[in-house]
């Protein structure tokens, strides 16, 4: 969903170049501007490393919910995968900027009770070391763009609370297109900040 939303933005953008997908599947948009690479193993991505080269940023909005599995698969997913293919771009592209989608409540010391926000606060700060620019954003509730396709029933029936949240709580509530703007923004504008809240999402997309 969040991918989605992003390469939406993406696209939208005058000033983006190009666009690479790395997906299982096609996305099902025409585009002059994306290439799309179908790839199944995400943990061997060397058959597709040549494809990979000569981009500035990579947004990374690749996740799952830690709600139904063990603690070894969420490890293996969120912080083994999203290691893995940080190293090899940051060999590949050494001047790449890293966008990483985290989440409200990660825990950047790596040692408090919930063992998502452990294992999210212990991805970003391994991609912060690993990376020369990295911004690690941490959406809470985020209202989809319109046309998107991949959404969760969930996020369909709550859809009505985003306009009331976002008046009381802004803090906790922005929408995909301000994340995917706000990622644009920073590439081409950095930010002050490497931890970036919903405050500095709605901030950072108003910038340019």
């Amino acid at each position: 969903m969040v991918g989605e939303g992003v390469l939406f933005e993406c696209l939208r953008n005058s000033e983006v170049e190009e666009v690479l997908v790395i997906n299982r599947h096609l996305v099902g948009i025409s585009h002059p501007k994306l290439k799309e690479c179908v790839h199944a193993d995400f943990f061997n991505l060397a058959p597709i490393e040549t494809q990979l080269s000569g981009y500035n940023a990579c947004y990374f909005c690749l996740g799952i919910s830690s709600f139904g599995i063990s603690k070894e698969e969420y490890k293996h997913i969120t912080y083994d995968l999203t290691f893995y293919i940080g190293q090899l771009l940051a060999k590949i592209n050494p001047d790449m900027t890293f966008y990483y989608v985290s989440g409200a409540g990660t825990d950047s010391s790596e040692h408090g009770r919930l063992t998502w926000a452990r294992v999210k606060g212990r991805t970003e700060n391994d991609l912060m070391h690993m990376f020369k620019n990295s911004y690690m954003f941490r959406p809470a509730f985020m209202r989809a763009s319109p046309g998107q396709k991949n959404l969760k029933l969930s996020y369909k029936l709550l859809a009505w609370i985003y306009p009331v949240g976002r008046a009381i709580y802004p803090a906790g509530f922005c929408t995909l297109r301000e994340v995917g703007q706000a990622m644009i923004n920073a590439t081409f504008e950095g930010y002050s900040k490497q931890i970036i809240d919903v405050k500095d999402i709605i901030k950072l997309a108003k910038k340019r």
